[in-house]
């Protein structure tokens, strides 16, 4: 048989395959029905096991891998299907619409925010950014801004989440997993510029050892390589602590990599202006509260969720994203400290808050995840 015979022949099949979907989601359909009448769950995990069990028996060994596959999704599409027929608004639905009815419409303009760093470091560009008047308190770590949250001290906290040159700040995401009590209000993309600054009369030629945060010496990773072996380089809190420290030094061969408002601010000179690698460096800084405020023209959401080591797991939770029609533009996963195999899984999904995949999306994981937490919906400051 040529090429186009083989085709028709698939052509064929696919019309019997779509005939026999359609019957078969209007099974799905009555089931539904039958399940609501009878006060049961749409999952039935024994059951999905069973079946999968079965069809792969059925099939010969080499498809058995690619049958279980395929029955899967059907099953996550055949569930979306069940929960849209029989709609049962989750505890997390009415929080956020909750929190949709009682959020102004205008993010604030000004409010007491909790930086890591000192002044002039680059979550604080990005405070200014966000906000039009913040009140900036500073902190010595990540963990304290987090707890600034927590305990009241500050409204907001800006924090940042991922790089485009030197990816994800991991120390960030695993904050997240040992402090619950917050959420995801706003978000900012930052173009990073980095500088060498040092005391004004400073040479290049004299510079002996580079001081910043191990992000910025990452990104800056080809310029540094460039001065040589004989340059220490020294990774400290913050690139604007790192510039206030070669400020207040008795030392003529010290430097910085910091942000070019450090210049001034510290009375320093830049020695070489844009070092990183890229020059399309951004880093992306989230915006967190205490309590849940979802703004109007919310698109994106954040959700972190805690799977087991076991084959599928994740693939369930991306099979429901893709059956939704969600696009997912994040995945990270950080391990358990305290469990063995076991992940933390940090999503980052493009969507409405408005959209009915949104609201099937949070009632479905809401069913489907043992553990599972909602971070925000919210916008991205350009």
């Amino acid at each position: 048989m040529n090429l186009e015979e083989l085709r028709t022949e698939i052509d064929a099949i696919d019309d019997t395959l779509v005939n026999a979907f359609a019957q078969r989601m209007d099974v799905v359909a009555r089931v539904s029905q039958a399940k609501k009448e009878q006060g049961l769950p749409t999952l039935d995990p024994a059951r999905e096991r069973a079946k999968l069990a079965d069809i792969a028996s059925k099939l010969p060994p080499e498809l058995a891998q690619y049958g279980y596959a395929l029955w899967s999704m059907l099953f996550e599409i055949s569930r979306g299907y069940q929960n849209a027929m029989n709609p049962q608004p989750s505890a997390l639905r009415k929080e956020i619409e909750g929190a949709m009815a009682s959020t102004p419409n205008l993010f604030p303009p000004s409010a007491t925010v909790a930086c890591q760093g000192v002044e002039g470091a680059y979550s604080q560009l990005a405070c200014e950014k966000l906000f039009k008047h913040p009140q900036v308190m500073y902190f010595g770590s990540f963990e304290s801004v987090f707890s600034a949250i927590e305990n009241g001290f500050c409204d907001y906290g800006v924090l940042p989440l991922e790089n485009s040159t030197a990816g994800s700040v991991k120390q960030i995401y695993d904050l997240m997993l040992r402090h619950s009590s917050f959420k995801i209000v706003r978000s900012t993309r930052l173009k990073i510029d980095h500088n060498l600054v040092a005391k004004k009369g400073t040479k290049l030629e004299d510079i002996k050892e580079i001081f910043s945060h191990p992000q910025a010496i990452s990104q800056c990773s080809a310029y540094l390589e460039k001065l040589g072996k004989d340059v220490k380089i020294t990774p400290c809190e913050n690139t604007a602590a790192a510039a206030e420290a070669v400020a207040q030094s008795d030392r003529k061969d010290v430097a910085a990599i910091a942000s070019h408002s450090c210049v001034a601010l510290y009375g320093l000179e830049r020695l070489a202006a844009d070092i990183q690698d890229r020059s399309n460096n951004y880093t992306r800084f989230i915006c967190i509260s205490k309590k849940l405020e979802i703004y109007p023209g919310a698109d994106k959401t954040s959700l972190m969720v805690v799977l087991p080591h076991r084959p599928g797991s994740l693939y369930q939770i991306l099979a429901r994203f893709y059956a939704l029609g969600l696009n997912l533009i994040k995945l990270e996963s950080r391990p358990l400290p305290d469990r063995e195999f076991e992940f933390m899984f940090y999503f980052d999904l493009e969507t409405s808050v408005y959209s009915d995949e949104f609201i099937r999306m949070v009632d479905d994981l809401s069913a489907v995840c043992e553990e599972f937490q909602y971070l925000g919906s919210y916008s991205e400051v350009i």
